[in-house]
């Protein structure tokens, strides 16, 4: 077969990933005047632009782009999204406005179980085409690989729809899909929660193992939704049917969701508002990446998760939009704004955590989120000079041409 081959160069700074080694205090390497060069959508060289281009030149690649005196980074990777479902909320969002707080909205009715009863309405076709919008905009923002959970069904047949949705988009769009079963993401109406969770055990999980259709197995571990033993259960369930756990952890109060993930290994805990340094600690020791998720927060008008906390135990956060009907924001640019302007972070480290750092949330250790030699060749050219304009400019997305595999899906 024909190797199709791409050459990007030109570049006034590449960033080509973290420095080997995840100890290193530098949170990112750089090549000023830098090109990469693909075959087959891998990385096989980096280096100045000059020294690429006399092994590449740019006539003979399939794929040749110039980025003109512009930043090449590693294209985004957004490691928690809720980003399949229909309806609308945005009568909530002036409601929190007038000072009604996510639970007491969730009591009347509304939030997640009202996103329920429309999702669970919506024809597949509604449910793909939702879906595929919402990759657009992502795409069109720089991110190329997006974790994507169910949790909008609550019962076993739509959980499945919502799960065979994310499949079907995975295949039918440019961007890589990671698909994480949320059958407890709330108790449905008129329920009991140990009941509820009988039934995600016993009926729902092994569905979803059957039809091998998801990676990860979630659950939101938190007061008044699912208490740490009963989210312990799901997860226990999930990782015998195959799926890696992940946990919604400390958002409201400090329940103990992020020492269960450190005890069964998740390969993260998310959210982490009311996280202690204990909850670091035990995050590190085990290995748990933190996912800090400042559109939420932003959105709900509430405290900051402390990204310091773990950068200074030597610990990259990684950090995501949260996309959902109550967190709608599909940019992972206004993430890194966030991170640096509300979690203290600087653009380096705001970058990292939405490539490098993210990957890793989502146990990708093939070069995901990074532009070393063996990765995939996913990339965003800015309209700046440099990274840093990726959380300094954000009124509109520094965004000019998305690569995925070495090929050009946006620009």
């Amino acid at each position: 077969m024909t190797e199709r081959t791409c050459v990007v160069y030109g570049a006034s700074e590449l960033v080509v990933g973290p420095p080997s080694g995840d100890g290193d205090d530098s949170p990112l390497e750089t090549l000023e005047n830098g090109a990469f060069a693909a075959v087959d959508g891998e990385v096989v060289a980096v280096g100045e632009t000059a020294e690429i281009l006399r092994e590449h030149p740019p006539e003979n690649a399939d794929v040749a782009v110039d980025a003109d005196g512009n930043a090449v980074v590693p294209g985004f990777v957004d490691p928690h999204t809720h980003a399949v479902f229909a309806g609308d909320r945005s009568d909530e969002f002036e409601a929190k406005l007038r000072g009604k707080s996510y639970q007491e909205i969730l009591e009347d009715g509304g939030g997640i179980l009202r996103t329920v009863r429309a999702t669970r309405e919506a024809g597949d076709d509604e449910l793909l085409e939702n879906l595929l919008g919402h990759l657009d905009a992502m795409l069109a923002r720089g991110t190329t690989t997006v974790e994507v959970k169910s949790g909008y069904g609550l019962d076993t047949e739509t959980e499945l729809r919502l799960l065979e949705a994310i499949d079907r988009a995975d295949d039918a769009h440019p961007v890589d899909l990671v698909p994480t079963f949320l059958g407890a993401h709330a108790v449905p109406e008129g329920e009991e929660t140990d009941d509820y969770v009988d039934r995600v055990v016993e009926e729902q999980l092994p569905t979803v193992e059957s039809q091998g259709i998801a990676e990860f197995c979630d659950v939101f571990c938190e007061e008044g939704v699912f208490d740490v033993e009963q989210s312990r259960r799901v997860l226990e369930a999930g990782r015998e049917a195959g799926l890696t756990p992940k946990v919604h952890a400390e958002e409201f109060t400090r329940l103990g969701g992020a020492e269960l993930a450190a005890d069964l290994g998740a390969a993260s805990a998310d959210h982490l508002l009311h996280a202690t340094d204990e909850d670091v600690e035990a995050m590190r020791a085990a290995d748990v990446v933190p996912v800090l998720l400042p559109g939420t927060a932003f959105g709900l008008g509430a405290d900051y998760a402390d990204a310091r906390a773990f950068l200074e135990a030597g610990w990259p956060v990684a950090v995501a939009t949260d996309f959902n009907p109550n967190c709608h924001s599909r940019s992972m640019g206004f993430v890194q704004t966030l991170s640096c302007v509300e979690m203290g972070m600087t653009p380096a480290e705001a970058l990292r955590a939405s490539t490098s750092a993210a990957a890793r949330a989502l146990d990708r250790d093939d070069g995901t989120g990074t532009l070393g030699v063996g990765a995939p060749a996913d990339a965003v050219v800015l309209e700046a000079p440099s990274y840093a304009h990726i959380a300094y400019r954000f009124d509109t997305p520094a965004v000019d041409t998305v690569l995925k595999g070495g090929e050009v899906v946006r620009s």
